[in-house]
């Protein structure tokens, strides 16, 4: 189990990682919020994963953070979270939406950074 928790840790930095892939005419701002919405999603599902949980096959952050603090008290900084809901599906394809601007592509950044520090900080704490 251990392992595990790791992987999906490592793959959230991944996704991380390429959300902040510096914007060009060829890059949509969907697409990078799409990457930091999986970091988020797959931090958390890291964090269950090592509260001996089982993971919810969704990409609901109000069933995940749901799931989490049954176990831990989450800041409120981090139900900031469910701002990124709508990147997991909604902006994911080309459809009926109003396209992102930068100031919500940053949001996203910072949402997700947070999300990821804290589940950080707290799998070396518990």
């Amino acid at each position: 189990m251990a392992e595990d928790y790791q992987n999906w840790l490592k793959r959230a930095k991944s996704n991380f990682k390429i959300a902040k892939t510096p914007k060009d005419e060829d890059i949509c701002y969907e697409d990078l919020c799409y990457e930091a919405q999986q970091c988020s999603e797959k931090a958390l599902k890291a964090l269950l994963i090592y509260l001996k949980q089982e993971i919810p096959k969704v990409h609901s952050f109000h069933i995940l953070l749901e799931r989490v603090e049954c176990h831990i008290e989450i800041p409120e900084e981090i139900k900031d979270v469910l701002e990124l809901n709508n990147y997991a599906v909604q902006t994911r394809y080309p459809g009926d939406y109003t396209p992102l601007e930068k100031e919500e592509y940053e949001m996203a950044l910072q949402i997700t950074e947070r999300v990821l520090n804290w589940v950080s900080k707290k799998m070396s704490k518990l």
